[in-house]
């Protein structure tokens, strides 16, 4: 099965001060040249987790790029942005990029996530139990806008008549993607989703998603979630084989698999202002010398993993990049 990598960019870290925002593009532009990243991927919180705005950003790394995907993952504010304002501001990047735009929509932490979050919601007038509601008729809307003229559309939050946004997107269809965890390893260490929960979140996927990506699960894991999601698929009759998936990870690579752990439970910690414990940060990170952090990542592949984005869990993101790129990358050419 084929398949390809994704750079995360840190572009919170340029609200923490660790780097410059012109990093981003020059780390961009490294990456594309090297012919190893199929994609580069930003984030996206507005006072949660504050950060560079991620269309702004994709839109700048557009200019600079020719061949990459560009894509958010996952847009946390989806359920805070009108569709018909982000339908116009998306296709305005597929349109930058020659229809690379990679649009993956999640919806957002809860209330009790922390008070950061709770303040999101509230400042943008949306009600944590409105979040599923919202995320999916703003999918419906927005393929709708995407690639129909004099649209309709009357739902529970939004609603408006004879609408065509223009300039349209390059890419038909334009892929929306949705991020969910909902068994995956718990901020808090607590319990996981009930299965109601997470039998919606699946079937969410199976009936409106292109793609699936997730993070926080073991190859093992990976694998019997995503084939529940096709057996989905084919009762809401839609092809399974054309559901992509990724795995929204963290990559540390280091002689000492303990001391990279250590400095990415450092990052972690810093970049979501939050105090994990080790076990999470296990879960979540490919960590170790070259030989294992290769045979971790081809554990996620054989499990039959599409996209393999990786965040570099270090404030040496120049360096953790090179060694990438030389010591990890060839083992997958």
């Amino acid at each position: 099965m084929a398949h390809s990598f994704g750079l995360i960019l840190a572009n919170r870290a340029v609200v923490l001060g660790a780097i410059k925002a012109r990093d981003l593009l020059d780390m961009t532009v490294d990456a594309e040249a090297s012919g190893v990243f199929d994609a580069v991927w930003v984030g996206d919180s507005l006072v949660a987790k504050p950060r560079l705005e991620s269309v702004t950003l994709l839109s700048a790394l557009a200019g600079v790029t020719s061949r990459v995907r560009l894509g958010v993952g996952c847009m946390a504010t989806f359920v805070h942005r009108h569709p018909v304002m982000l339908a116009h501001q998306w296709a305005s990047l597929d349109q930058l990029s020659n229809g690379r735009s990679w649009l993956a929509v999640c919806l957002g932490g809860p209330n009790e996530a922390n008070a950061a979050q709770a303040l999101e919601h509230a400042v943008m007038s949306v009600q944590a139990s409105e979040r599923v509601g919202r995320l999916e008729e703003g999918i419906v809307v927005l393929r709708r806008l995407f690639h129909e003229t004099k649209v309709s559309h009357h739902g529970r939050f939004y609603s408006f008549d004879g609408l065509t946004i223009e300039p349209r997107p390059v890419q038909n269809p334009v892929p929306i993607w949705i991020a969910s965890n909902p068994t995956g390893l718990t901020w808090k260490g607590g319990a996981s989703a009930s299965d109601a929960v997470v039998e919606r979140s699946f079937r969410r996927v199976a009936r409106l998603a292109d793609g699936w990506m997730t993070n926080k699960l073991s190859p093992e894991e990976f694998r019997a979630q995503f084939s529940r999601i096709g057996a989905m698929a084919r009762e809401e009759g839609r092809d399974p084989a054309k559901i992509g998936s990724a795995l929204y990870h963290n990559i540390n690579i280091c002689e000492s698999r303990d001391k990279g752990l250590e400095e990415s439970k450092t990052f972690l910690d810093t970049y979501y202002t939050a105090k994990f414990g080790p076990a999470f940060v296990e879960g979540w990170t490919v960590s170790g010398p070259p030989k294992q952090c290769i045979d971790e990542l081809r554990r996620y592949f054989d499990a039959g993993l599409g996209h393999m984005s990786l965040r570099l869990t270090s404030w040496d993101q120049r360096g953790q990049l090179e060694r990438f790129l030389g010591e990890i990358a060839p083992a997958f050419a």
